[in-house]
């Protein structure tokens, strides 16, 4: 059995990215733990109601993957910074050295929202070997929406190297994603049911499988 934790910015990042690959690690018996790190602004009454939807959401979700441990941050929505990226470094570090994860799933480092690219350079300091032993591989993952509207320009591309087969497991992803009811809608939206299958089968067929997700690998280290 391994620990295993994905971190996205909000709520769907795991399932567009890694939900397939969590199904898998579900069935393997694999502990997951699934890290969150923005919310939005509950002082903000406008907002309660959609809140309160996104709470039962998280909760589904979390039953859907077996998820062992949900850790919410208390960063706002679309609010994160470099000096908000300052304060996350030492809270993720925390976090690691207590669940001691072996593989950690991150969002992709050029994403288009602000977001991802502050949180994934706090994951990626915070990861460091000496200080983190436990970790094995350190995979980025894509988000339909973000990753490939991110700069284009070749030292920001996404250049998937390791491929997860998810071919029995895709239609149970995205039964999943539509629990976020308000984040999927029809084509050309790029969170569609159509584009996260035409995802998956293009990384399928790069990889020789009918579907599959794509990840970025930053660190594999074997200790055994």
């Amino acid at each position: 059995m391994s620990n295993i934790l994905v971190i996205g910015a909000h709520p769907d990042d795991e399932t567009l990215g890694v939900g397939g690959t969590l199904l898998k690690h579900k069935l393997k018996g694999d502990s997951i733990v699934w890290l969150n790190a923005t919310k939005m602004d509950i002082s903000n009454p406008i907002l309660s109601s959609i809140i309160k939807e996104r709470e039962k959401e998280i909760e589904k979700v979390i039953d859907h993957y077996g998820i062992e441990e949900f850790i919410q941050l208390d960063y706002l929505t679309t609010q994160l910074t470099s000096e908000s990226k300052l304060k996350m470094i030492p809270e993720l570090s925390k976090v690691f050295t207590r669940i001691k994860p072996e593989i950690i799933y991150v969002v992709n480092r050029s994403d288009a929202h602000s977001d991802h690219r502050y949180l994934f350079e706090a994951v990626y300091s915070a990861t460091k070997s000496f200080r983190q032993p436990s970790i094995k591989k350190i995979l980025m993952y894509e988000c339909l929406s973000e990753t490939e509207f991110g700069f284009p320009i070749s030292e920001h591309l996404f250049l998937p190297n390791y491929f997860v087969d998810i071919t029995p497991y895709l239609d149970q992803k995205i039964e999943i994603m539509k629990v976020y009811a308000s984040e999927i809608s029809e084509p050309p939206f790029p969170r569609s049911e159509q584009n996260i299958r035409a995802l998956a089968t293009l990384r399928g067929s790069t990889a020789g499988v009918l579907a599959a997700e794509a990840f970025q690998v930053l660190k594999i280290m074997d200790k055994e």
